[in-house]
Parts: C-alpha cells; sequence; structure tokens
C-alpha cells in the first residue's frame, strides 16, 4: 500500500491544496515562471541566453560584433583609419573661396573685354588734337614736297574787262623761268625784311621766277618759313607797313632771282616794281615784280595797265603757292586699327 507522501506525488497537481506541503507557490502576474528541475537559467522564458564555453560576448544573440583580434579598428567620427585625430570639414570656407573666385574672374573677364575693343574701335581725336596734327602736316610740307609741286610749271590768270578797258575777261598763264636753290632770310631778303623774319624763328627762304604770258613783266615769288602761323601773321603784317610807310627806298622784301638765257635774265633789285607779302599757315608768301626788258625802278601808277596785269599776275603765283603750301588737309581721323 502506497505511503501518504507517495500518493501526493502520484497525484495530479491540479489536485493539490494551495499550501499544502510539496506544492509550488501560487504565480503573481508579471513574474517570471519557475524553474523546472534540471533546467538552466538560459532557458527561462524571456532571460537573455547564457554564454557557451568558449564563446564571445559579440556571439550573442542581437549584441554588436566585437573587434577581432588583428583587425583595424573600426571608423569612428573625428578619426582617420589609422587612428590619427582629423579636423572636421569646413565646407562653407571652401565655398567662399570658390565664389570670390568666380567673382574675380568674371571681373577680369570684363576687363579685358573691354580693353579688346577699345583697341578695336576706331580712335576719337579731340579738337585740340585735330589742330594740332593739320598744323603739323602744314608745316612740313616746303620739305616733304616736290619743288615742282610748289612752283608749278605754269600758273593760270585773268585780266579783268575793266584792267583791260573791255567788255570781257582774258584767260592767261604765267610759265615758270626758274627755281632757286634753298637759302637763308638773309641772303634772300632785304636787310630790314630779314631782321623782321629772323626775330620771328625764320628758318629757310624758296623761291622760282615766273613771267607774263608776253614775257613783259617778271614775278620772284618766294616762301619764307617760320616757326608758326602766328609768327608768320605778325611777320606779314609788319612787312606790308613798312612798304606802305616809304621809310625805305626800296620796299622791303624778297630780292629778284634772274635766270641767264631767259626773259629774267636782267631782273635784279633795282628794277623791282612792286613787293608785297602774304601769310599762309606758317609761311609768308612774297613777291617782287618788275619788267622783262631791265627797266628801272619808276612811278608804276602812271600806267594802270601795266600795273594791273602785274599786279595780276604776282598775286595769281602768290595765291597758287600759297594754296599749294598751307591749305588745310581734311580733319584727321583713325582708321580704327590696333595702335592707331
Amino acid at each position: 500500500m502506497p505511503t501518504e507522501p507517495d500518493a501526493w506525488r502520484d497525484e495530479p497537481r491540479s489536485t493539490r491544496r494551495p499550501g499544502a506541503f510539496g506544492s509550488s507557490p501560487p504565480e503573481r502576474p508579471g513574474s517570471l515562471p519557475p524553474e523546472r528541475p534540471g533546467s538552466s537559467p538560459s532557458e527561462r522564458p524571456g532571460s537573455l541566453p547564457a554564454e557557451r564555453p568558449g564563446s564571445s560576448p559579440s556571439d550573442r544573440p542581437g549584441s554588436l560584433p566585437s573587434e577581432r583580434p588583428g583587425s583595424p579598428p573600426p571608423d569612428r567620427p573625428g578619426r582617420s583609419p589609422h587612428g590619427a585625430a582629423q579636423p572636421p570639414h569646413r565646407r562653407g570656407f571652401g565655398t567662399t573661396a570658390a565664389l570670390v573666385a568666380a567673382i574675380f574672374g568674371a571681373i577680369g573677364l570684363v576687363v579685358s573685354l573691354t580693353g579688346l575693343a577699345i583697341q578695336l574701335l576706331p580712335r576719337h581725336f579731340s579738337a585740340a588734337q585735330q589742330r594740332q596734327i593739320m598744323a603739323w602736316e602744314v608745316s612740313k610740307r616746303w620739305r616733304t614736297l616736290p619743288a615742282g609741286d610748289i612752283f608749278p610749271a605754269s600758273v593760270h590768270y585773268d585780266l579783268s574787262a575793266q584792267d583791260l578797258s573791255d567788255v570781257s575777261d582774258v584767260s592767261l598763264q604765267a610759265p615758270r623761268v626758274g627755281i632757286a636753290p634753298q637759302t637763308s632770310c638773309d641772303a634772300a631778303t632785304d636787310p630790314a625784311a630779314a631782321r623782321v623774319l629772323n626775330s620771328r624763328g625764320c628758318q629757310a627762304v624758296l623761291r622760282a621766277t615766273y613771267t607774263d604770258e608776253s614775257a613783259t613783266y617778271v614775278i620772284t615769288v618766294g616762301v619764307a618759313v617760320l616757326g608758326s602761323a602766328g609768327q608768320a601773321s605778325a611777320a606779314a603784317t609788319t612787312l606790308n607797313q613798312a612798304s606802305k610807310a616809304g621809310t625805305i627806298p626800296a620796299p622791303p622784301g624778297l630780292e629778284s632771282a634772274a635766270f641767264a638765257g631767259t626773259p629774267a635774265g636782267s631782273f635784279g633789285n633795282g628794277e623791282r616794281q612792286l613787293t608785297a607779302s602774304k601769310a599762309a599757315g606758317p609761311y609768308v608768301i612774297m613777291y617782287a615784280a618788275g619788267y622783262a626788258d631791265g627797266r628801272p625802278q619808276v612811278s608804276i601808277g602812271e600806267d594802270a595797265y601795266a600795273k594791273g596785269e602785274m599786279t595780276t599776275a604776282a598775286q595769281a603765283v602768290q595765291d597758287s603757292v600759297a594754296s599749294t603750301l598751307a591749305t588745310p588737309p581734311p580733319t584727321p581721323h583713325c582708321p580704327g586699327t590696333p595702335g592707331c
């Protein structure tokens, strides 16, 4: 017959009375279930699995892998793969530097394009620069133009109907006899005229001799080269005033240039009947006129026809030379090439 303890052991648990010897205490809400005989703590519901012999904590389910022996440590924020600390990357400074560089690059491009446009566009001279260039062009003509251009082979002139006491004008030509060598103001003018010209910077005198179409009258025309248009104008005014005042027995002015074997062969200073001067740019254009037959100076006013034709021919030659030397050149304009 079984004993009491055996009977209790074989009895179903559900028949055990609460609080009886050998029974389990009642479970509390939220408490872990009691351990079963022979079970390990890791087999309890809700508990972490126990570590196995020879296993590392990284083998646990849900744990982070640990560093293996011989493997490099994982990268950490602020550290290089070799373990050295790295400064934080400043993205804002790099962006600002790139923006500043782009701005300066754009400014440089604009400046370069502006300079290129200025080089390619036509250059504009001011009014003062234009006058200076034109004056320089006129002042060099006595050196650059051929003598045959300054003193053409013939000069056209017209005798008026009044001078001829006729009903119509007459068109005539004054042929050139010869061109004299360049000389100084002292050698080509009267002493009184030379003083006036030299005081205003006279550099040289060019001369040539013409006759009228009938070879009755002789005209020597001369070009006195001065330093400026103002000096030439002052000199011409002084010479003409002295001539009108009659202070010198022979009118102060240009000396004659005779050419042997021509109608002007006997034309000397004592044969001069008329002298006159006019300014043209930096030049004083002078002439001396007389008779081709060597007739000494007389009162030409007594012969109106002779005075009219002699004066008309002389002034035509004078005007022709003045026009060649002193006509203003075209207003200078830059053609627009680089470096103009």
